[in-house]
């Protein structure tokens, strides 16, 4: 299953409306991408399966911070 591994987003259900309002089942799905993220505390990397979102903000505040915020170890 694609979820994130830090926040745990996964895809979500959700429907199809046709312009007569008629509402047929579907999924939205996650992106998802495998990284390998730089953790200088650990002076090593370290693969994640991130969504981009998740990519965005471990650019701008690091990754440890960004996994204590959601309780998770790196």
């Amino acid at each position: 299953m694609a979820k994130s591994d830090i926040t745990g987003k996964r895809k979500l259900s959700a429907q199809n409306v046709s312009h007569s309002n008629i509402k047929t089942k579907r999924w939205q799905n996650v992106n998802i991408q495998t990284r390998r993220v730089w953790v200088a505390e650990y002076k090593r990397y370290v693969t994640l399966k991130l969504t981009t979102r998740d990519i965005r903000t471990i650019d701008k505040i690091g990754v440890l911070v960004y996994a204590k915020r959601h309780g998770v170890k790196v």
